[in-house]
């Protein structure tokens, strides 16, 4: 049951070319991020689905292994990604030492220094900020027409989407600190006579990062670049935290663009010979589509059916583009 407005969403608004799909686990926003990068591709852009969960099933969907392998060409104009946090953060330690040594002219990294690195990295956040990082770079590189999230969960989502302000706040402070310290450092090389100071190059490394994450968040919170589909289905629990998220989500200042309704039974079910179970079922998800529409009205973009199969194999995705944005999914 596709609707004109899903398609039109994309050809009325040709600059919102950062797509995030949204919802609690195991509702098909990877499913859903596919199919659109599958579609958009076929109409000849060049797109990067990628995703920035953990657990992330684009390798089951595309039925290749792309995991922690970089951009992988699926087909003419498609390539997704599978970001590896774990080698990520085993780089960022590298980098940590490394500008430990350039700054510093350490011989050796400190004990008590390289014990805190293996500590950090074994933290839970660090994780979730390597994979923010390496979203960044992804945003930051260009090259890409199209660029679709595949985004974890909300719980989580909602974390990588304040994590922009809150290590720009961090950053801020740290730099006016680095400020001050540079006046003192300046003395003191005055009084060695012109010995050279390094509080430029860490300076120089906080704008930097200031900037990548900037740049990020700009485009995540700028309607006219990003549109941000939530999806759900006709269950009242998801409808519920549906409503709850989207209040979350536009205190961050995401733009919401609409809602996806995924796994609709088809109505001419009501019409055939079915168990009571699936008949109990149709009608419970008859009174929740109801709900849906009430309150979503014409901001639900799409109806998805539920299919027989699991959406694995560029024949699925094209099927479920196909629901998703009409025609030949093309």
């Amino acid at each position: 049951m596709a609707l004109i407005s899903l398609a039109r969403m994309f050809t009325d608004n040709p600059d919102r070319r950062y797509i995030m799909f949204g919802g609690k686990g195991g509702l098909g926003k990877t499913t859903f991020s596919a199919a659109t990068a599958y579609h958009l591709a076929r109409k000849g852009h060049k797109v990067l689905v990628f995703s920035v969960d953990p657990q992330a099933s684009l390798s089951d969907i595309f039925q290749r292994d792309i995991f922690g392998k970089g951009p992988v060409e699926i087909m003419p104009g498609l390539f997704a990604q599978e970001i590896d946090a774990d080698r990520r953060i085993k780089a960022y330690q590298q980098e940590i030492r490394q500008k430990i040594f350039d700054m510093y002219g350490f011989d050796k990294i400190p004990d008590e220094i390289e014990h805190y690195i293996q500590a950090a990295a074994a933290e839970p956040a660090m994780e979730e900020s390597a994979i923010f990082d390496a979203v960044v770079d992804i945003v930051v590189a260009g090259g890409y027409d199209y660029y679709i999230y595949d985004l974890v969960p909300l719980g989580h989502a909602l974390y990588y989407l304040s994590m922009a302000s809150v290590y720009d706040e961090w950053i801020e402070r740290i730099t006016k600190l680095r400020e001050e310290m540079r006046e003192y450092e300046e003395m003191a090389a005055r009084i060695k006579r012109g010995t050279e100071i390094e509080e430029d190059k860490i300076l120089a490394e906080l704008q930097y990062i200031r900037s990548r994450i900037s740049t990020s968040s700009k485009i995540l919170t700028d309607a006219q670049k990003t549109a941000f589909f939530f999806v759900l289905v006709p269950e009242e629990m998801i409808l519920l935290d549906t409503q709850k998220a989207a209040e979350l989500f536009r205190k961050f200042h995401v733009p919401l663009s609409g809602y996806i309704v995924n796994r609709v039974l088809p109505a001419d079910l009501a019409q055939q010979h079915i168990p009571a179970y699936l008949r109990n079922r149709l009608e419970m998800q008859g009174t929740y589509l109801d709900k849906i529409r009430g309150l979503f009205g014409d901001e639900v973009l799409a109806y998805v059916p539920e299919f027989e199969r699991d959406v694995t194999g560029l024949g699925m995705i094209e099927r479920m583009a196909t629901e998703m944005f009409g025609g030949d999914g093309r």
